[in-house]
């Protein structure tokens, strides 16, 4: 997998990746430690959730026998550990840290310590429930933990040697194949994740055995519909390892059908991308065609059906799930960070398989408005859901929209967010380059220097852009001249219009041909200018109207950037707001509380408030809303409630 390192000299990541390597890693690493007070609140009105402490560490320091007690919080607690050790290890390969590395390192040696003989490693079973390992597959999290854990290992294997991680993670993969592989006991995971770490271990030992569990586990899912009932018939334990799942249906777990027989995106929005990043990769390592004719539709389904502008996936928080087809409400969807993530693999390992320019425009979408949004710009505040539409009075005082917060927690009771949020950032470079064969497709214009291995030759690659403020991307590119090779250059969907010069001519590009959504320049040696110029007007959008929410309304998006409003910049009851897409759009830079922006004004009305003591109701043939004229003004998505809870809106009413 690993065709070469990428490093990022881009001032508007460098501030995201400093904020993960100073900020976010060890803010987590002490609430995870439980050595700071912070106010963990539930991401919905629910009394279940824990919310007392994170004890994530001490949960591994008990199952090691070092303290005693009984592990507290989610059963996949042990997730959040992993995450944060992925993070660590992707920071590490960027700027080494040996005080850092010692910490990670320590964790390594507890985890080992907390891994059972025989390989099995999950501490709430370790510690509470030892008979019950693997009989209660639909809600246990066991083999999604494994999954985070192999990988973490792979990551951190990769980022210092650490020898131990890896034999930890193997072992582990071993015990699991025995358990429930072709030769063991029949069954798989509620909770999708197991098959994309077994995948990461084959990347980087290249054993073919990781493959093929990684294809069984995806090819035994959902052949037997009665599994998960079945086990709950035999599970000797006396409660729900997660209460209120038995009441949810197949579709939630992605097993009403074998996966490679779907067609539309079910269920809990998180597993599902999972499930496609696994089967993808599958797909793309081992040439199976049924595999991703299935991810094909399903990503059909999600990019024209059932996603956000924002990128944003998942329409309820009843099941964190996809609802149905053009059914996107703004201000009761869920939309979770982790989501967004896994929408971001999903699409990377697509691009693995097929050179279309969509996958890059969902990652990108993604990227930088639902992803970014999932963090404070302090770093140290996180969002789980990640609306379009807020009004704090209604996230306060109405049940049905507790789990839409007006500003982010300092942590969360179930705080998988969080070190996702931080391993996905802390490895963008990954994303900004797919290598196969003779190709090399440019996914993401971020200032960066690659050395990168395409047609079996040495190639460096250098990136200069102020991306996303502006739109002109300089490539400097340095290749073997016995080995050529074709660049892809992405053209965002939303871009009016594209320039591609090569050497200071256009007419160096007369052999560049565009297909699918990249421009390529075929057989490229030696030493090479090209400068791509990407439209980055402001540009208004209407969603298909079978949208129910978004008829009659537009969102205004700059680049890959969607904008929103908020109540600081434009008063109280957004919603009497309405904006004139036709008129006058103009953006202005500023350094401030937000950081660098370009905020956007444009030409709006608003309708004037009845004095108080009128009737709630008034006939329509006497009254006429009074209006006036107004200056609208937008932010970035991302940068929303880092000034306080106040309402948001990204779609707009027309005037």
């Amino acid at each position: 997998m690993k065709t070469g390192k990428t490093v990022i000299t881009d001032p508007f990541w460098l501030r995201y990746r400093s904020v993960v390597r100073r900020e976010m890693i060890p803010y987590q690493w002490k609430v995870l430690n439980d050595e700071i007070d912070v106010n963990i609140e539930r991401e919905r009105n629910d009394s279940s959730i824990p919310n007392e402490k994170s004890h994530a560490l001490e949960n591994f320091r008990i199952a090691a026998g070092i303290h005693e007690g009984h592990h507290y919080g989610w059963v996949f607690q042990d997730s959040d550990v992993y995450k944060w050790l992925e993070a660590v290890a992707y920071s590490l390969m960027e700027e080494p840290d040996e005080s850092l590395k010692k910490m990670a390192d320590s964790v390594v040696d507890l985890i080992a310590q907390a891994q059972e003989d025989d390989g099995y490693l999950g501490t709430y079973f370790t510690i509470e429930e030892p008979y019950r390992k693997f009989k209660s597959l639909m809600n246990s999290h066991e083999l999604y933990c494994a999954g985070h854990f192999m990988e973490a290992a792979a990551a951190y294997y990769e980022a210092v040697g650490n020898q131990k991680v890896l034999d930890t993670a193997m072992k582990l993969a071993e015990h699991i194949e025995k358990a429930l592989g072709p030769d063991g006991e029949f069954g798989y995971d509620g909770h999708e994740e197991i098959e994309i770490g077994l995948m990461k271990l084959y990347h980087l030992t290249g054993e073919e055995r990781y493959l093929r569990l990684s294809n069984y586990f995806l090819r035994i899912r959902g052949t037997d519909e009665d599994f998960f009932g079945d086990q709950k018939k035999t599970d000797p334990g006396k409660k729900p390892v997660i209460g209120g799942m038995d009441q949810l249906t197949r579709r939630y777990f992605q097993v009403h059908k074998p996966p490679v027989e779907q067609d539309t995106a079910e269920g809990h929005a998180v597993r599902l991308v999972y499930l496609c990043t696994a089967m993808a990769d599958v797909a793309a390592s081992s040439g199976d065609q049924d595999m991703l004719d299935a991810c094909r539709r399903i990503w059909r389904n999600i990019v024209d059906r059932r996603m956000y502008i924002t990128g944003g996936i998942g329409s309820t928080v009843h099941g964190e799930a996809f609802t149905f087809d053009y059914d996107l409400p703004n201000d009761t969807m869920y939309c979770e960070t982790c989501a967004s993530v896994g929408l971001i693999f999903f699409a990377a390992q697509m691009l693995r398989n097929e050179s279309v320019g969509e996958y890059g425009d969902v990652m990108e979408r993604a990227l930088y408005n639902t992803v970014l949004s999932g963090t404070a710009l302090d770093g140290k505040h996180f969002f789980y859901v990640n609306p379009l539409e807020v009004n704090p009075a209604a996230s306060q005082l109405d049940p049905g929209k507790s789990h839409v917060k007006p500003v982010r927690p300092e942590w969360l009771g179930c705080a998988c967010c969080p070190p996702n949020l931080a391993r996905l950032l802390a490895s963008v470079d990954r994303y900004i380059y797919t290598v196969k064969e003779n190709q090399c497709l440019v996914n993401l214009y971020i200032s960066s220097t690659a050395d990168l291995t395409v047609s079996g030759g040495s190639v460096k690659i250098t990136q200069q852009t102020d991306y996303p403020e502006s739109g002109t991307i300089r490539i400097q590119v340095s290749a073997q001249q016995d080995h050529p090779f074709d660049l892809g250059l992405r053209i965002p969907g939303w871009s009016r219009t594209y320039e591609v010069t090569m050497d200071g001519n256009e007419a160096g590009c007369s052999s560049g041909v565009y297909k699918n959504g990249y421009f390529y320049i075929r057989n490229l040696t030696g030493e090479h200018e090209i400068i791509l110029i990407l439209c980055m007007e402001p540009r208004f959008w209407r969603a298909d109207p079978r949208v129910r929410d978004d008829v009659g309304k537009v969102a205004l998006t700059r680049g890959p950037v969607v904008y929103c409003l908020e109540e600081v910049d434009n008063g109280k009851n957004l919603h009497l707001l309405s904006v004139d897409p036709a008129g006058k759009t103009e953006g202005e830079t500023e350094d401030g509380e937000l950081g660098h922006i370009i905020r956007i004004t444009a030409d709006g009305r608003r309708i004037r408030e009845p004095e108080d003591g009128q009737s709630l109701y008034r006939p329509a043939d006497e009254t006429e809303p009074q209006e006036e004229n107004v200056r609208l003004s937008f932010i970035p998505y991302y940068t929303w409630a880092n000034r306080g809870s106040n309402e948001m809106s990204v779609w707009v009413r027309t005037v």
